[in-house]
């Protein structure tokens, strides 16, 4: 029996159930007529003035009226299946406009201002979460570095801002014209990229060990072509080079990248943020069956050419998302650079992740992340994570959903944090205050402790370190209430150095001792994140090092799995400076022909002394000429001549 019929029964039934009950009541309404008429009030479900809504009514019932009712119940048994029906879509309806009420209202909200940290505060507010609230107490439960997937879609977060329909826009409509393409967490393919093809990229599965999943990425032959021509293109100097690579393999990984670049040097932001996203597309369509964004125990090695770019990739797409005004989205992407190698951390995410967790006010994350790695990790003697838990701690005291005991624990927690921070780094104090064009007090710009001494006598890895905290945090810092806690904490600072306190000696020595010089993966992390007052601290090994933007300092172990073939026709060891110099501006230019090498590379040498000679009797020339000064006439009335 179909589903229709089973419904046309039930409609039936339920109509003879209520005709039977109905005379029932009518002859008991009959005996009762004649005795106590106003008594007469039923109200249990068999009455029919209750399937009517009309249960609560006084009403006495004749016959005609019972002969009525018999046929408007006959009709409502017929058209229960047709109601039946039309339920499930009224239902449908009334969530999509419950959904549609709840979004318009939230995004009515949120539409308060338009600066992002004003929305995030409000949302706080809103949301009412505390220290320990019942999120946080759930979130505990997971591992620091745990990855949503939600949270890696940049929309997620612009949609608590500003509502779903300033969003997607136009978008929903056009959602069901366009073609189908491949679900990916990290990105979303666009309708004007190219028409995505394997560009050769692949990822394979290493070693698994201990439940930690160690892969790879692969290149293919044809692949592997298109990264020598690359390289090729990377020597001419020439970014048209690197459009008519891409025109023949539009998800060439480098080529993105270095174009990228090119496009964010000329202040084409927009253009720059879509090549990223398009490289990312392309490395999350090859990815392992087993590798998980979110597992935490997946491994890729920073030594091998192949997996580098994608850490490039991730932390260029990173950096988009802070400026676009997507901090928690970006630090879901820090979460995910940082999970790939926690040990090494190859690009130093730890420099970044507490800038981050301050900016989307995860203050819970940043202290858990300082609490669980300062065994291991000594976080407390980076200059950011010193000052930002302090920061963190400071935030959650200024909280309104607190009791009065823990706004005391928190704001002394904090105070004594940030004393322990100014004595450990005190050459930190007066370039944030200049950054934050605030004017010292003249005891704090006299005193010995904090004045030109302090930065002067930094050893160069921790003038490196405190410049990059300083130029990237500083925007956090102006805040009038922040600056009064600041200059609270100073002044009894000063008072623990005048009185001699051994805390003071004992920072002193372990200055002198622990950064004496930076790691690689710290002149890395400068060098990407292009903060100007860091970058000037670079020591010369690095900065006079040819970097590109495709592989800044490259680790020195790295694993090649192919190496580029020579060019033929080059010769470079008999190349004089004449040969140089074309090869200079034209990378393809060759001097030595295959027929006659040796005789080519005997003249070469020739050629090239007597260029060198030639350079000297230049630079004797100049370095013996003498300007004079011209002898002027004493005759005015020729020079009076002369102008007329």
């Amino acid at each position: 029996m179909s589903s229709r019929a089973l419904r046309r029964l039930k409609g039936e039934q339920r109509a003879q159930a209520a005709l039977n009950t109905l005379k029932l009541t009518g002859e008991d309404e009959e005996e009762h007529m004649k005795g106590d008429k106003t008594a007469h009030k039923q109200k249990n479900i068999s009455n029919i003035f209750e399937l009517i809504g009309e249960a609560d009514l006084d009403v006495i019932v004749s016959d005609e009226e019972t002969a009525e009712r018999i046929s408007d119940i006959k009709q409502e048994g017929a058209s229960l299946e047709k109601d039946a029906v039309k339920d499930e879509k009224s239902n449908k309806k009334k969530k999509k406009k419950k959904k549609k009420a709840l979004a318009e209202n939230g995004r009515d909200d949120l539409s308060v201002g338009d600066d992002i940290d004003a929305f995030l505060e409000t949302l706080e507010k809103k949301k009412g979460i505390s220290y320990q609230s019942v999120d946080n107490s759930a979130s505990e439960n997971r591992p620091v570095l745990y990855v949503e997937h939600r949270n890696l879609n940049p929309e997620t977060e612009l949609k608590r801002y500003f509502g779903v329909r300033a969003v997607l826009g136009d978008q929903r409509s056009k959602q069901r014209q366009r073609q189908f393409h491949r679900c990916t967490w990290m990105t979303v393919f666009k309708d004007t990229w190219p028409r995505f093809s394997r560009p050769g990229i692949s990822m394979s599965l290493v070693e698994s060990k201990n439940g930690i999943q160690h892969f790879t990425f692969e290149h293919n032959r044809d692949y592997q072509q298109v990264q020598f021509k690359f390289f090729d293109a990377v020597e001419s100097m020439d970014p048209n080079n690197f459009v008519v690579l891409l025109q023949l393999n539009p998800y060439h990984i480098d080529s993105l990248l270095q174009l990228s670049d090119v496009c964010r040097i000329q202040e084409d932001q927009e253009t720059a943020r879509d090549l990223i996203e398009r490289a990312l597309y392309s490395f999350e369509c090859a990815f392992h069956p087993v590798f998980s964004l979110t597992s935490g125990t997946c491994r890729l090695d920073y030594c091998r050419p192949e997996n580098r770019a994608f850490y490039l990739v991730l932390f260029k797409h990173m950096t988009f998302l802070e400026k676009r005004g997507c901090p928690r989205t970006a630090l879901e992407f820090c979460k995910l650079i940082l999970s790939l190698d926690p040990d090494n951390d190859p690009l130093c995410m730890l420099l970044i992740f507490d800038f981050l967790c301050l900016r989307c006010r995860e203050y819970t994350t940043l202290i858990r992340l300082y609490e669980e790695w300062e065994v291991h990790r000594n976080l407390s003697q980076l200059p950011n994570f010193s000052f930002s838990v302090a920061l963190s701690y400071y935030h959650l005291s200024q909280r309104e959903d607190i009791s009065p005991v823990e706004y005391h624990q928190l704001k002394q927690k904090s105070n004594v944090l940030l004393q322990n921070s100014l004595i450990m780094f005190p050459g930190a104090l007066m370039p944030l205050l200049d950054l934050c064009t605030v004017q010292p007090d003249a005891l704090v710009s006299s005193h010995a402790f904090f004045g030109p001494s302090s930065q002067i006598g930094q050893p160069p890895a921790l003038s490196e370190l405190v410049a990059l905290y300083v130029g990237r945090c500083h925007s956090l810092w102006k805040e009038a209430g922040l600056m009064l806690w600041l200059e609270e904490n100073v002044r009894k600072v000063l008072k623990r150095v005048d009185s001699h306190d051994p805390y003071l000696e004992d920072c002193q020595n372990k200055r002198k001792q622990r950064y004496q010089s930076a790691p690689r993966n710290i002149h890395r992390h400068v060098l990407m994140s292009e903060i100007k007052e860091a970058t000037d601290t670079l020591p010369l090994e690095v900065t006079t090092q040819p970097g590109m933007g495709f592989d800044p300092l490259p680790p020195l172990d790295s694993i090649v799995s192919y190496i580029r073939p020579e060019r033929q026709n080059m010769g470079a060891s008999n190349e004089g400076t004449l040969s140089l110099f074309f090869r200079s501006l034209l990378p393809n230019f060759n001097l030595q022909r295959p027929e006659d090498r040796q005789e080519v590379a005997r003249a070469g040498r020739e050629l090239n002394q007597e260029v060198n000679r030639l350079m000297v009797a230049m630079r004797d020339m100049l370095a013996n000429i003498q300007f004079r000064e011209p002898q002027w006439e004493n005759n005015h009335e020729r020079d009076e001549e002369e102008w007329d």
